[in-house]
Parts: structure tokens; sequence; C-alpha cells
């Protein structure tokens, strides 16, 4: 009897657990087979032919003066990215968040364009104003009648969009970290006789250093890894990313992309690396016992005042400009297009009707948003899970290291991935339970997933770590089962955070163009490729119609979930996530049952 009731329990645990341990497998797999695997064999195409250690793709590429050229014009256009977004990003933020300037909020919105205007819908709206039939060339043209209408291309136009295009990530995080300043610390400084510049100098931005040196190395990445910009405006100068996707369309030439890749990779890290340490040794903590909110600075010198107001609305109309006449133009028809001109003459509905009742049409819109949709909700729910087992494992190490392995996406740039996706199963593979990547639908929607992990991963963790772990000690009290109390207690307590990495997730790969152009299956393009084919057909003004309707679609779209994120949507959110329902229906038993038995059902457990 004994022995009975003890296979039953074994029974009973080894059903409980075995669920954990399908998991278990399952992120094994998929850390190897999709995050190591693949840039392994990259490393594998490259040192590794015909059985042998070959260098042969270092003479290659030492001997491709179009591959020395790329590689050299994406330094260069890092380095200088570098400089110049840091530089209007920072001036951005500080004379809407720190400065005393008129119109502040104006100019906020402007600057926070990008969050909804970005990707290859921003390129193409430069393109169509500064562009060879855009309409600032046009007016120019009859302006200056031998102004080159190719005048805005090259690599000053592609540093020019992608300057005023990545300055999103200081109107997010620098921002943030300016409204937190401390206004005693500067408020000293003042009267201790610093001047505005020494208090910028020595009290804002050491204290904003770590998100500045963050910044810096996002900047660098962007510069280092871009694509869209130099292939919609960049007309001869080409960079490496591009490189990599013309070589990996030619199986002779992959071991050269492959090596590229790597040089992107390792450029990365090492920068990575060589930030971070420099990071470590500064101390950036504020020495104000009390916070205070930091009040605007009026600009005491009246000259630099002028200047500042003027640069900012400058800004400002280089923000907006392509925004609104691309909204604008969205309704104009195909001869208002053409022309150029703006008038209730040209007035239409038929562009948006042409788009959203023709199957060729919308199918693109669809594809990217079932893509980027679906890969976000599934990388939440992925790094929920996993979130969970590093939390409550924080002391071992093979949980610490699967934590390492799921930034690997962080460390080394997208193309890589997808080269070596490409490179490991462009045949049937085992690993893939017999399926290939060529000609498959989900690659591309996978990769999407994969390369929201990382980011995912960090905000599910700060998450868990704001979360009252009494909460969870009372369901358990209760008699409620870890799996009970994960769906009932600590889900709904991640709830607003998840909602939030959908929507940014969302957007983030909505109007992709870079994964693409790698993987997209031909049967199913996303509306990043259809945006580059439309703008390719200069002379097609029904394209440029058709681009202008799918810009100002992703924008609404985009703006709809950043409104759920950041607007009142966020906060509606809470209120209906029930966590402070939650808080009082386990709070409620405890103090219940001290009082003895009054017959009140146990809202966690379901018993009295």
């Amino acid at each position: 009897m004994n022995s009975s009731k003890f296979a039953k329990l074994k029974e009973a645990d080894l059903l409980v657990k075995l669920p954990f341990y399908s998991f278990v497998l399952f992120v094994g797999w998929f850390i190897f087979a999709l995050l190591i695997w693949p840039n392994v064999n990259v490393l594998i195409d490259i040192f590794w032919v015909d059985g042998e250690l070959s260098l042969s793709a270092f003479s290659r590429l030492s001997r491709s003066n179009r591959a020395i050229r790329a590689i050299l014009n994406s330094f260069m256009l890092a380095i200088l990215l570098t400089i110049s977004v840091n530089i209007v990003g920072t001036f951005i933020v500080l004379v809407t968040e720190y400065f005393d300037v008129k119109g502040a909020k104006i100019l906020r919105m402007g600057f926070l364009s990008t969050l909804v205007f970005s990707g290859m819908v921003l390129n193409n709206g430069y393109l169509y104003v500064y562009g060879q039939n855009g309409i600032l060339t046009n007016a120019l043209t009859r302006i200056l009648p031998n102004l080159d209408p190719g005048w805005f291309t090259g690599f000053p136009a592609v540093l020019f969009v992608m300057t005023f295009a990545c300055t999103t990530n200081h109107m997010l995080f620098f921002r943030n970290g300016v409204k937190g300043l401390d206004n005693n610390t500067i408020e000293a400084a003042k009267n201790l006789g610093s001047s505005q510049w020494q208090v910028l100098k020595d009290v804002v931005f050491p204290t904003l250093f770590p998100i500045i040196i963050t910044l810096v190395i996002m900047s660098f990445q962007l510069g280092l890894g871009a694509m869209a910009a130099p292939i919609m405006v960049g007309g001869s100068f080409e960079t490496i990313s591009p490189l990599i996707l013309s070589f990996t369309q030619r199986p002779s030439s992959r071991d050269v992309a492959a090596l590229l890749s790597i040089i992107l990779g390792i450029a990365q890290i090492i920068l990575l690396v060589v930030m971070t340490r420099n990071e470590k040794k500064g101390n950036y903590m504020s020495i104000s016992k009390t916070k205070t909110r930091v009040t605007k600075q009026k600009i005491e010198n009246p000259v630099m005042n002028i200047i500042v107001h003027i640069l900012s609305y400058a800004l400002f109309l280089i923000y907006t400009a392509p925004l609104i006449l691309v909204i604008l133009f969205s309704f104009m028809n195909l001869q208002g297009i053409s022309q150029s001109v703006l008038s209730f003459e040209y007035f239409t509905l038929s562009n948006y009707t042409d788009i959203l009742t023709n199957n060729n049409n919308y199918g693109p819109l669809l594809t990217s948003m079932v893509y980027s949709g679906g890969a976000a909700v599934l990388a939440v729910l992925f790094m929920i899970m996993i979130a969970r087992i590093v939390m409550n494992n924080k002391n071992n190490k093979l949980a610490e290291w699967t934590e390492y392995l799921f930034y690997i996406p962080w460390l080394l740039p997208g193309l890589m991935l997808a080269l070596g996706l490409i490179i490991s199963y462009d045949s049937p593979s085992l690993l893939l339970f017999g399926n290939s990547v060529i000609g498959s639908v989900w690659i591309l929607p996978l990769v999407y997933l994969i390369m929201m992990l990382p980011s995912t991963l960090r905000y599910i963790k700060g998450a868990y770590y704001s979360f009252d772990n009494n909460l969870e000690d009372a369901s358990r009290i209760l008699g409620s089962s870890p799996t009970r109390t994960f769906l009932r207690i600590i889900l709904p307590a991640l709830l607003p955070t998840a909602l939030a990495l959908v929507a940014l997730n969302f957007n983030n790969f909505l109007a992709d163009y870079d994964l693409s152009a790698f993987l997209y299956h031909p049967a199913y393009p996303t509306i990043g490729i259809t945006i580059r084919r439309n703008a390719d057909a200069a002379n097609n003004v029904n394209a440029a119609a058709v681009n202008l309707v799918y810009s100002v679609i992703i924008m609404a779209v985009s703006s709809i979930m950043f409104y759920i994120v950041y607007g009142k949507g966020s906060k509606m959110g809470e209120r209906k996530s029930g966590i402070k329902k939650l808080k009082r229906r386990i709070k409620a038993p405890v103090i219940v049952t001290g009082l003895g038995d009054t017959g009140v059902d146990d809202p966690v457990t379901g018993g009295q």
C-alpha cells in the first residue's frame, strides 16, 4: 500500500515537472540552434574551406576595392554620426527639458516625431522632400535653374537623414535623465558662482555620463550597421550592410559577406567593452540628501538666448517638414503629387481607398503587422518565463549563463545572425526538424523575435525587481500552487510592462527593411520592402502615392501604440490590470482568518 502511494506521488510529481523539463529542453535547443550555431557556422564558413583551415576570405576581402571602401565608409559614418547625433540629440533635450525656451511643448512634439516617423518611412519621407523629384528640390530648381536635381545624395545626405532619425534614443533616455536631475545640486553650483556652461560641464553632464556612454554606443552601432539610409539616399556611397546583402545573394561571395559581418560584430563588441570599462571608473551619484525636481534655467546671455531659440525652431522645421508634407500629399491626386502642388483642387481620398480595398496594396502592410505583432507577443511571453527562471535561480551558474546567451543578439549585428541562419540552414537540417530557411515564410518573424529578446529580457527583469514579493508569499501561504500564483498574482503585476514591450517591439519592426531584405518570402513582401521598391519607381506617380499612404498608416498605427504605452492608454491599462484589486484580494483573507471562521471564501484558493 505504501509503495503504491509512493508510486502515485512520484507519478504526480513527474506530471507536474514534465512541462518544466520540456521547457528547459526547448530553451536549450533554441539557444544552440538559433543563437550559437548560426554564428559559429559563420566562422566555420570563413575559416574552414574544403576540410582545412583557410584564410582566403581575408585575401579576397583585401583585394576588393569595393569592400575596403565600404568598410571605411561605415566607420567614417559611425564616427561622424556619433558626434552629430549626440550634439543634436543633447541640444533638443536641453531646450525642451532643461532651458526655458518658449514653445517647449510644441518643440518637444516635433522632436518626438521620430518615435512614429522612422525607419523606411522616414527615409522615404526625406527622399520625397529632398530627393530628385522632391518638393524642396522642385522649389529650389525654380529659383536656381542650374541646381543639380540629384543634389541630395551621397554621404552628406546619409549623414543628414540619420542625424535627425537617430535622436529618438535621446528623447527617450537622455530626456528622462535630465528630468531626474537634482535641482539642489544645480542651485548650489550657481550659488558658488558657476556660470551656466560650468554647471552643464561640471554638474549636469557628469551626472548623466552613464546615459551618454550608452547613447554613444547606440549611435556608433546605428552608423556602423546603417542600411536603409545608404540604400535610399546614398547613391554611390556604399556601406558594409548593403554590401553584405549584395554578397549574400551570390553564393560564391558568402564567405566575404560573413567576414564583413564579423568585422561589424567585433567593432561593436570592442566599443561596448571599452565604454563599459570607462563607465565603471567614474562616480556619478548625486550627493544631495533630498532631491528636488529640476526647474528650467533661463538663458542669461540675451544673444545666446536668441541663437538657441532660432536653432530650436530651425531643427523643429527639419524634423516636422517631411512628416507634415507626407501627410498632406497623401491626400493629393496624381497630378498634385507629380507637380508637388498642395491645393484643394487636387484633394482626394482615392489614394486611401486604393490601398485599403486592394489586396496587392494592403497585403504587405498586413504581413508586416502579423510578423512584427506575432514576434512581439511571443518574445514578451518567452522572456517572462526566462526571467522567472533566472530570478528564482540567482545563484545558479547555469541560469546566469542562460541569461547571458540571450544577450547575443545585442552584441552581434542582426545581419550576421541572418547570414548565419542562411548559411546554416540553406538545406533541410535535423536541428530544424528537417526544415530549411530558404523559401520559408516563418524565418523572418523568427529573426524579429530573436532580435527582440535582449532588451525585452532586461525590461522584464527590471519589472520583476520592482514586484512586491509579499504578494507571492501571501498567495502561497493561502495554499495556491506556484502555477496559480504566477497566473493570478505575478503575471497581472507584469502586465503593464509586458504590454508596453509588445507595443515598443511592434513599432520597432513594423517598417523593418534591413532584416526583410535578407529573409522575406517573395510571395509575402513586407511594408519596408514594398516602400523600397516604390521609391525606385521615380517616374511612377502611383507608386509615390502608395508610399505616401503607407507612411501615414504606419505613423497612425505607431501613434496608437505609443499612446497606449506613454499616454492615457497606459494608465487605463494599469487600472484594468487589477493590481490593486489583487492586493486587496490577497490581504483580505489574511485579516479575516486572523479573526476566526467568518465563512468568507478565499479568492485565491477558492476554498473557505
